[in-house]
């Protein structure tokens, strides 16, 4: 007996499918099909699918060293998930034009990056780019199971509903988290087999629901928020208004067949490094490593991870997962600057410059997960950056020294509040 199943997913944050190589445009532009249109490789699921499957992996996913002279080959058959379009099917055939809505993702979200140092500042030469799929795209892939169980068929189906599941780079800086739409699934006879259509445009005959269960291996962090005055998260461009603005982003809206307005976009990258610095602030008092002490400026690469060095690190990814937040687009509000001489106090001459800046009335959540197999002060010590945001302690974005970006709220940890 065969089990395969067709999936349809929408990307509930930015979507990062690098294709390994960079071009004029940006550094690290997104992998695309045959029609230039976005994919997400078969192998990039099953590498997640894998590593979140709870039974035994080499059994169903095959031997993680294939150079055994006994390995296993994989019972899973996962096909590359392909971009559906505004009539809910994929192309799997040479288009010999797309449509208004293909060509929307002709051009994608451009997220620019700079690397932070211990001192919560940016790194001289550090800039870089990276291309990202819309919030709000739709992809559908197959999963095939042969020479197994139905019980082993869900459980891996049921991965998909853990809120930990990620896709793409970038998962513990904001990208790869989706939501399941559908699954469709069938249980084929292998003398069968052959009546059986492999497109994913096919329609199976029953439809499997998720249980959608909490991953166990997380502590699931919510922060609920309020801006106080205003704050900036700044796109590093200017417009008519001001020399330096917010930065918005659109989600793709299949409802309406087109884009959204712009929103606002609070990057899980901007609140890591904050998040990151203020941790490691809390973990050295805790430790008692003050100024002076050569371990002070040592990074918590337990929770936060460690980037390849070529001196002394092979890297390693951190055990803490972070979301976009997308808000609605409201008030804005222009800050008028000039320079100062240091030396006159006065005006330096052609100085003058301006900053646009978000009002954002409402509450707002930010989600954060962390696995539980941290060590104990290092945990302490991101709760307690995690606080020092809500009490208006650490502020996030731009121009904080400024008076800008400061909110109040209240962490919960599993629904419970810290």
């Amino acid at each position: 007996m065969r089990y395969i199943a067709h999936i349809t997913l929408q990307t509930k944050t930015p979507l990062k499918v690098g294709s390994g190589d960079s071009d004029f445009l940006q550094d690290a532009p997104i992998q695309r099909d045959w029609n230039g249109l976005p994919i997400i490789l078969g192998t990039s699921i099953a590498g997640v699918l894998r590593k979140e499957f709870n039974g035994d992996k080499d059994e169903v996913f095959g031997d993680e060293y294939s150079n055994k002279q006994d390995a296993k080959g994989s019972k899973v058959i996962i096909s590359n998930a392909l971009l559906i379009d505004e009539k809910g099917e994929v192309q799997e055939e040479l288009l010999l034009e797309k449509s208004n809505f293909l060509k929307l993702f002709d051009n994608l979200p451009i997220r620019e990056h700079t690397a932070i140092d211990e001192k919560g500042v940016a790194k001289e030469h550090s800039k870089f780019d990276e291309e990202v799929l819309y919030k709000g795209s739709r992809f559908k892939f197959s999963i095939e199971l042969v020479d197994s169980d139905e019980k082993t068929f869900k459980n891996i189906l049921e991965i998909l509903s853990q809120n930990s599941f990620r896709l793409g780079g970038g998962s513990t800086k904001g990208f790869g988290q989706i939501e399941i739409i559908e699954i469709e699934y069938d249980e084929i006879d292998i003398q069968n087999y052959d009546k059986y259509s492999s497109s994913l445009n096919s329609t199976l005959s029953k439809k499997y629901q998720l249980s959608k269960i909490d991953s166990d291996n997380y502590y699931s962090y919510k922060l609920l928020l309020k801006q106080d005055d205003f704050f900036m998260f700044g796109s590093g461009f200017g417009d008519e208004d001001a020399d330096n603005t917010p930065v918005y982003e659109k989600i793709i809206d299949y409802k309406n067949k087109s884009l959204s307005d712009e929103m606002i976009l609070i990057p899980a990258s901007s609140i890591k490094g904050a998040i990151s610095h203020r941790t490691t602030y809390h973990y050295n008092l805790e430790k008692g490593f003050y100024i002076g002490n050569e371990k002070a400026r040592e990074v918590i690469t337990e929770i936060f991870g460690e980037k390849k060095d070529s001196k002394n690190s092979s890297g390693s990814k951190g055990k803490v997962i972070f979301s976009d937040c997308y808000l609605q687009k409201q008030d804005t509000k222009v800050f008028d600057h000039v320079a100062i001489d240091r030396f006159t106090g006065g005006a330096i001459d052609g100085a003058l410059f301006q900053e646009k800046t978000t009002t954002y009335k409402d509450n707002f959540i930010i989600e954060i997960l962390v696995e539980k197999n941290v060590e104990e002060k290092a945990l302490k010590a991101f709760e307690s950056a995690l606080k020092d945001i809500c009490n208006g302690m650490l502020p996030l974005g731009g121009m904080t020294t400024k008076g800008h970006g400061v909110f109040s709220g209240e962490v919960l940890r599993d629904g419970k509040k810290l």
